[in-house]
């Protein structure tokens, strides 16, 4: 990591158990050594799901004086932040989550906190980033957020229903598929399907090629052959090697593109 490799900086890595569970007594053990600095979690696993407890962890960094660094960007404009109660120093989202602009984000940073720029230049950012601002992307993201707020009840309500509605029809065709994470987030639905290892190659291929688009992992790993790294902290070997589909679910989706999907992973 480039933080120990370029900066020597300690770096301690949490586990998770086979349900992507993180590992919070190891926290609470790392918080009570001397030289900590700051946590970096994310609040949902954009593979899994997985939700982590980030008022839980903020809190115990409060109590260990150290400063919450919250990756949001699965969560924002999908469940409510108030972050004059969320006990979060740094918050960071991005735009395409929420239907806004590619490209473009956003960083919370809690008052009276120091941050140093990494790209230097003009005082237009309050000297944290040098470049000029782009302003159709900033307004169309601020818009995609309200939107997003403005309809999350009916939107999430929709959406969970999609979910389990796939996954019934999922259990229905293949009885002996598993869902990798526990308690996951209500848009992210990530399985472990019964195919022989052979199948998992070329899996990805035959549903594009039906207008299908889900994953192996996060867009992130898009371009990687290896095995998803989250999926490997959780399952054992034998079933790593089996093939796992990563699936999101929006507002824009139907059950009759579920079943679509479901009849050409049969027909697979």
């Amino acid at each position: 990591m480039a933080l120990q490799s370029e900066f020597g900086i300690q770096v301690e890595y949490l586990d998770v158990d086979s349900d992507g569970v993180l590992d919070y007594e190891k926290l609470a053990t790392l918080l009570s050594a001397e030289s900590k600095t700051i946590v970096s979690l994310m609040h949902v696993n954009n593979e899994t799901g997985v939700i982590n407890d980030i008022n839980r962890i903020g809190v115990m960094c409060q109590q260990a004086k150290a400063l919450f660094h919250c990756d949001t960007v699965q969560s924002i404009g999908k469940t409510e932040f108030d972050l004059q109660q969320l006990p979060i120093d740094f918050l960071v989202a991005s735009a395409h989550k929420f239907h806004g602009p590619k490209g473009i984000g956003f960083a919370f940073v809690r008052k009276n906190l120091v941050l140093q720029p990494m790209i230097f230049g003009g005082e237009q950012e309050k000297g944290w980033r040098a470049g000029t601002e782009s302003v159709h992307q900033i307004a169309g993201m601020a818009k995609a957020l309200e939107l997003s707020y403005l309809h999350l009840t009916d939107e999430r309500e929709y959406i969970s229903d999609l979910k389990d509605y796939c996954l019934n029809q999922l259990q229905t065709a293949f009885p002996e598929i598993s869902v990798n994470g526990k308690d996951t987030f209500y848009n992210i639905l990530n399985i472990l399907l019964p195919f022989s290892t052979e199948k998992t190659a070329m899996i990805l291929f035959n549903l594009d090629m039906k207008g299908i688009a889900v994953s192996r992992g996060s867009a992130c790993q898009s371009g990687s052959v290896k095995p998803s790294h989250v999926l490997a902290e959780m399952l054992n070997e034998k079933d790593l090697a089996k093939p796992s589909l990563r699936i999101s679910f929006s507002h824009y989706n139907t059950k009759a593109e579920i079943d679509y999907f479901v009849e050409t992973l049969k027909s697979i």
